[in-house]
């Protein structure tokens, strides 16, 4: 877990367990932002300080289960 700090607030960060080490794909999300301000921030693990994406907790729900069940799989 990591943290960066945003105006006004502290966002601790978790990496996807599905990330290798391979430095492949990799997000991470913050669980702590969803309780706090009503929305996920997702984020590229291998661009800290870029951009992130804010959505709601019932959109990153459905996307976590669509990856689970190998819906978004490419191919």
């Amino acid at each position: 877990m990591s943290s960066t700090s945003e105006p006004g607030a502290i966002i601790s960060w978790v990496k996807s367990t599905y990330s290798g080490g391979e430095g492949g794909q990799c997000i991470e999300w913050a669980p702590g932002d969803a309780a706090a301000h009503g929305v996920v921030a997702v984020r590229d693990s291998k661009i800290p300080q870029g951009a992130s994406l804010r959505v709601s907790p019932a959109g990153w729900a459905g996307f976590v289960t669509a990856v689970k069940r190998g819906d978004l799989d490419a191919g």
